[in-house]
């Protein structure tokens, strides 16, 4: 694939950025797309390596090696083609998935390996600049309904699935737009919403219905949960109306910290700032949770305290610190024991580079203040051993906090919801439901499925739209007895 000896004769080339000093001014994109020179040559660089560990690397099992080879020979209309044949929305995970499959390069076994993402970034981003990417819908319908609970990657995959496939879909979103946590946990300056926007009017022009505001099966949601719901629909009027459901909701439930102080102001969960600060940047009210000329402390080291790191910034905080729990991670993976895996090293995202002092086996003890409000917070260095962490005797420390983020994860999808539902959950509280055998994806209560963050916990994009799509053809093999959908 590629150029037999590229590989040898030319060097990996990564998306430039845009200079810190001005992104930190505005929430635009700013990752510069490969010319489409630079993406041949790029295109160029994948190997004949014979085994494409690429593919499995990648939870969608995208033709990887087939649309390099299509772009080094100029064959764009066709790039998009293969792309589009196993993942929906290439131009989500060509900016914001961590890029597992470039882990599994061959190339990366010695070398740089080839720069898959920024490659697909470039198939979808000229595909939809030439109208090539138009709806698809079916040409004869099936009469059967399907109702989806939850519009992010999941959700939306499975919607566009079925619809192809010629049945009724109507997605519920308890927010006031779709998307999910594309819409309001991922900020603008890594993917702007008017991508979202586009991909939903293809998805209704292929006959997906979407009803926004709401809530399916209890309005009483967990601390932390934004719900922009003005209607309250039943489990028991989805399932009597529907011949199928797909729970899609994500793993929405936050994992707090309830040590001393936590009750101050100031004190949030990472979206508490995320949702208010993307609906603002849509034309909505003023941010609430202001970081401007604040000390920031942000509790988490992955992508949700990066986010918080870069918005921050982005508001003019005065400092930005961020905690992890577990020790810093190797600068450099050794490939001989992690290749092709997903290796843990130390990186650096385009926020930390605009400004973040990073802090690793860190461990949060208490928060305190004035007059009901947060002005700093205790902590204490952690010793790893064995997997197992202990306090350092005498390495406690104070720092300055005006303003504190969780962003620790999620811990399980909103319970009420599957118990509305009838499903039961696994040891983690997620929704049971397996991928291997007969009646994949399929929960314990009659017709009802799971996929996405809301079956495995939380995870990424590309794996939601993995099992999207996974799920919708085992919804459709469930009600036509067969289904050409692929997995």
């Amino acid at each position: 694939m590629g150029k037999p000896t590229g590989f040898l004769e030319y060097q990996r080339l990564s998306e430039a950025y845009e200079p810190v000093a001005e992104r930190v001014k505005k929430y635009k994109e700013f990752v510069l797309r490969l010319t489409d020179e630079e993406a041949a040559v790029q295109g160029a660089r994948c190997m004949d390596c014979g085994i494409p560990f690429c593919n499995t690397g990648c939870p969608v099992n995208n033709i990887i090696p087939d649309w390099n080879d299509l772009v080094y020979r100029n064959q764009w209309r066709q790039a998009i083609e293969v792309l589009h044949s196993t993942n929906n929305f290439p131009e989500f995970t060509g900016r914001i998935c961590p890029a597992p499959c470039e882990a599994a390069c061959t190339l990366n076994i010695n070398a740089d390996p080839v720069g898959i993402k920024s490659i697909e970034h470039a198939i979808i981003d000229k595909a939809w600049e030439e109208g090539w990417v138009q709806p698809r819908p079916p040409k004869s319908k099936t009469g059967r309904k399907i109702a989806v609970v939850g519009s992010g990657p999941a959700g939306l995959a499975a919607a566009q699935q079925l619809a192809r496939a010629g049945h009724d879909v109507t997605v519920f979103e308890k927010s006031d737009r779709i998307g999910g946590l594309l819409r309001y946990g991922i900020p603008d300056f890594k993917m702007e919403k008017s991508l979202i926007d586009r991909r939903i009017e293809q998805m209704q022009a292929e006959g997906v219905a979407f009803r926004t505001g709401v809530v399916v099966g209890s309005a009483d949601l967990p601390a932390g949960i934004a719900n922009d719901a003005k209607e309250v629909v039943s489990a028991e009027a989805i399932t009597e109306e529907f011949d199928a459901v797909i729970l899609a909701a994500g793993s929405e439930v936050p994992r707090d910290l309830p040590v001393p102080g936590r009750e101050l102001d100031g004190v949030h969960f990472a979206l508490e700032f995320l949702i208010p600060q993307n609906k603002a940047v849509a034309g909505g009210a003023p941010n609430p949770i202001s970081a401007t000329g604040k000390h920031v402390v942000v509790i988490g080291g992955g992508d949700t305290g990066s986010d918080c790191v870069g918005t921050s910034n982005r508001h003019g905080a005065a400092s930005v610190t961020q905690f992890e729990l577990m020790p810093m991670p190797p600068e450099q993976e050794n490939k001989a024991l992690t290749w092709p895996y997903w290796p843990i090293k130390f990186r650096t995202s385009s926020s930390h580079e605009e400004g973040c002092e990073r802090d690793f086996a860190v461990a949060t003890k208490a928060f305190y203040g004035t007059n009901g409000k947060v002005e700093g917070l205790k902590a204490v260095r952690l010793e790893w051993k064995d997997g197992r962490m202990a306090e350092v005797p005498g390495s406690e420390f104070d720092v300055r906090a005006d303003l504190v983020f969780f962003a620790m994860g999620f811990t399980n999808p909103v319970g009420s919801l599957l118990e509305a539902f009838g499903v039961d959950r696994d040891g983690r509280g997620n929704a049971k439901a397996t991928t291997d055998g007969e009646g994949c994806y399929a929960t314990t209560s009659p017709k009802v499925f799971a996929a996405g963050d809301v079956r495995r916990g939380q995870s990424l994009v590309v794996w939601a739209i993995r099992e999207g799509r996974q799920c919708a053809r085992e919804v459709d093999q469930f009600l036509m007895g067969q289904s050409v959908l692929p997995r």
